[in-house]
């Protein structure tokens, strides 16, 4: 497989680094001439010192092949403009795109950006697994505008009791799975949630106070 990263920082650096070593093919294109040869000193001539913004700089560095295209700049327009030319002058099968600002996700999947790789709600993430808030977590975004989402139940929630099959919701939202004692279970007619259960939901934007009430039992400002 040929993977063209773009952004010669240290999330660049160390993608390429391990995609080389496990035997791919991978071309890492830097704008600042000096990164690009102290990378180039470390990892060899896979380096191209040249724009990524630019199509010319692109398809010198042979996106016209590529297999995956990874934007991981640390400027999201330039992670963007990336994708976009990668996709559609390109037509490279898989964009996969840094964000580093979360209110950006929908621009990039509306534009229609293959894979979105956000730091900070990954980070965030983390956070809210250890913090016990009676709050939707946002696990990871989907295509089409989804999220996947978290609710952990508690004794006060609405939903304790009843088969997750029998909860009304909107169209748009579905309950997926449940995790109870760490392991993950498929919903099933004879389901019945318990407290201290994680739901674990999809749903676009506009569905989540309806699974806010379902789930937690207080709608979601």
């Amino acid at each position: 497989m040929f993977v063209l990263v773009v952004g010669g920082g240290k999330v660049g650096y160390y993608l390429t680094k391990e995609l080389s070593e496990s035997g791919h093919e991978v071309v890492l294109m830097e704008k600042d001439r000096g990164r690009a040869d102290q990378i180039a000193d470390e990892i060899g001539s896979i380096v191209v010192a040249k724009d990524g913004c630019e199509g010319s700089a692109l398809a010198e560095a042979g996106a016209n092949r590529a297999d995956v295209v990874a934007a991981v700049t640390g400027d999201d327009e330039d992670n963007l403009v990336i994708c976009q030319m990668a996709k559609h002058h390109f037509a490279v099968r898989k964009t996969i795109a840094r964000v580093n600002n979360p209110k950006n996700e929908p621009l990039f999947k509306h534009l229609g950006v293959d894979e979105l790789i956000s730091p900070t709600r990954m980070i965030l993430g983390s956070i809210e697994q250890d913090i016990p808030v009676h709050e939707l977590m946002h696990l990871a975004g989907l295509s089409g505008d989804f999220e996947l989402l978290e609710a952990h139940l508690d004794v006060a929630s609405p939903a304790v009791g009843r088969n997750p099959l029998e909860i009304e919701l909107p169209d748009g939202c579905a309950i997926v799975a449940i995790v109870r004692d760490d392991v993950a279970q498929a919903i099933r007619g004879d389901t019945v949630l318990r407290a201290g259960d994680k739901v674990i939901a999809t749903g676009r934007p506009e569905c989540e106070p309806a699974l806010h009430e379902a789930l937690i039992g207080v709608v979601a400002p």
